[in-house]
C-alpha cells in the first residue's frame, strides 16, 4: 500500500447532543450523544444519566472506540435482546463514526411496543440524536519519542519546522527528549528522516 493510499481520518462528533426526544404509543425516547476516547467514560455518562433520569424504565447504549483497533458494545438493559443496543449501534456505523456513545433512555408509557417497534423507535432516536451532531474529521496520528543529545538540537528542531511536525511534549536538558506526532501516511517518512541521522534516535510510542 502506497502512503498516499493510507486512510489515516476518521469521523467522529464535536460535542454532545443531549435531550433528543422521540415519542411512540406514550414511551418516551430520549437521545443523547457523547465523544468519548476510553471505556470509563461511558460508565460515567451512564451513571449520571441514571441520576438525571432516576424514573426511567432503560438506559439503553451503545459505543464504539478506535480507529485501527475498534472497540464496541451494545447494551440493551433489561429490553428484549437485540431490540435496543444493536439498533442504536447500527446508526454510530450507518453515520461512520467511531469514539462516540449514544444512550437513549425509554420511559415506559404503558403500551407495549412489540420487538419490531422497540427496534424502530431505538433506531430512530439515535438516528435523530446523530443528525443533531457535529460529525467532524480529525487524522489518525503516530507518534514518536525522539532522544538525543543537546548538541543535534538545531538539526531536529530544524526537520521538525520543515516537515511541519507537531511537537506533542518536551525535555530539554543535557540528553534531550521529544515527543512528535505526525499524520500516519507521513509517519514512515518521518520516521526514517531521524533514523537515518548520526547521534539521534528515534522510536515509536505504541497507543
Amino acid at each position: 500500500m502506497q502512503d498516499s493510499e493510507i486512510k489515516d481520518t476518521y469521523n467522529t462528533i464535536d460535542y454532545a447532543v443531549e435531550n433528543i426526544l422521540f415519542k411512540e404509543k406514550n414511551s418516551k425516547f430520549i437521545g443523547y450523544a457523547y465523544p468519548i476516547t476510553s471505556e470509563n467514560e461511558v460508565k460515567t455518562h451512564i451513571e449520571n444519566l441514571k441520576r438525571d433520569h432516576f424514573s426511567a424504565r432503560h438506559w439503553c447504549y451503545a459505543y464504539q472506540i478506535g480507529t485501527e483497533t475498534i472497540k464496541f458494545r451494545a447494551n440493551d438493559d433489561g429490553e428484549p435482546s437485540n431490540s435496543a443496543g444493536m439498533p442504536i449501534y447500527g446508526q454510530i456505523q450507518s453515520f461512520d463514526i467511531t469514539n462516540v456513545l449514544i444512550v437513549v433512555v425509554r420511559y415506559f408509557g404503558g403500551v407495549k411496543l412489540g420487538v419490531g417497534g422497540l427496534i424502530s423507535a431505538y433506531k430512530t432516536t439515535a438516528q435523530l440524536t446523530l443528525e443533531e451532531a457535529n460529525i467532524v474529521e480529525k487524522t489518525i496520528d503516530k507518534h514518536f519519542k525522539i532522544t538525543f543529545d543537546y548538541k543535534n538540537m538545531n538539526k531536529v528542531m530544524r526537520i521538525i519546522k520543515e516537515k511541519n511536525i507537531d511537537i506533542v511534549n518536551q525535555k530539554m536538558e543535557l540528553n534531550c527528549e521529544i515527543e512528535i506526532a505526525t499524520r500516519k501516511k507521513n509517519a514512515k517518512q518521518i520516521f526514517d528522516i531521524f533514523s537515518t541521522l548520526f547521534e539521534i534516535e528515534i522510536k515509536e510510542i505504541e497507543e
